[in-house]
């Protein structure tokens, strides 16, 4: 038939998955994460086996209109205008590699119905993890201070952590100084006016806002006190992705680190 050998033998390749599976698999994603790009849809896909290129997925999600919405204007919550002491930043420069060696804080405001309330929260550095959180329809050093011993009592640090934050009175109260030093902490400050000095923490703030808070429109303190909570602990810590970590959630992210520490395994520099 003067066919050549290689169209005889030709087989054609078998599919990366099914479009029907992948498409409802990636708008389940969306969904539930929908402030996911394709980069991380793509990295979840991978995890569940779905073996699909990001350029793939990409298209789909622009045909299906699932990209992401564009973000919502800045608005200032630190006031940093107050006669009181202000710490250098003890992170510029520093290697995080460990928990407890940094922690990160930051305030942000959540527009009600009628109101504003008050969210703080403090992270752990190295795996991203919120570890407190307090919220409150008052902006003053009561707030920080429950977020900073809720932390305290999740992690049980011990002294020399850096706890860093903004020049924010909240932070710089003699209530909330005096908290950090009876508990051996060191303090760091971000430099005024420079929010790219506690960028970790404003990006988890951030993530809150655009995959939470402006899904839902909250109207009253309790629709914040009843979803917030479930969003940072079992959503965040436990299942958003997030690329700095390799793409893995905190929480699963802390335990491959504790078991690679526990066998010492020799690819523990990986997860650092």
């Amino acid at each position: 038939m003067s066919l050549p050998r290689s169209s005889y033998y030709y087989q054609p390749k078998r599919q990366e998955t099914s479009d029907p599976l992948l498409l409802a698999r990636i708008e389940a994603i969306a969904e539930e994460f929908s402030r996911y790009g394709y980069r991380r849809i793509t990295q979840q896909l991978h995890r569940e086996g779905l073996l699909v290129n990001h350029k793939k997925v990409q298209r789909i999600m622009r045909e299906r209109g699932l990209t992401r919405k564009p973000k919502r204007r800045w608005v200032r919550t630190t006031e940093s205008d107050y006669p009181c002491r202000s710490w250098p930043n003890l992170l510029q420069g520093r290697e995080v590699t460990d928990r407890n060696q940094a922690w990160v804080a930051d305030i942000t405001y959540i527009r009600l119905l009628t109101s504003f309330v008050y969210l703080a929260v403090i992270l752990d550095l190295f795996s991203r993890k919120a570890i407190g959180y307090a919220l409150s329809r008052r902006l003053d050093a009561t707030l920080t201070l429950q977020a900073l011993g809720m932390a305290i009592q999740a992690r049980n640090p011990p002294p020399g952590v850096i706890h860093h934050s903004d020049q924010g009175m909240q932070y710089a109260a003699c209530d909330y100084v005096q908290m950090l030093r009876s508990h051996g902490f060191q303090i760091s400050m971000a430099r005024r006016g420079n929010p790219y000095d506690n960028a970790f923490a404003e990006s988890f703030l951030k993530t809150l806002k655009t995959e939470e808070i402006y899904l839902w429109e909250y109207r009253t303190l309790a629709d914040a006190e009843n979803r917030l909570p479930y969003f940072i602990e079992q959503v965040y810590n436990q299942k958003r992705l997030h690329s700095a970590l390799g793409y893995r959630p905190p929480e699963e992210f802390e335990n491959a680190f504790s078991i690679a520490q526990t066998h010492q395994s020799p690819c523990l520099a990986t997860l650092t």
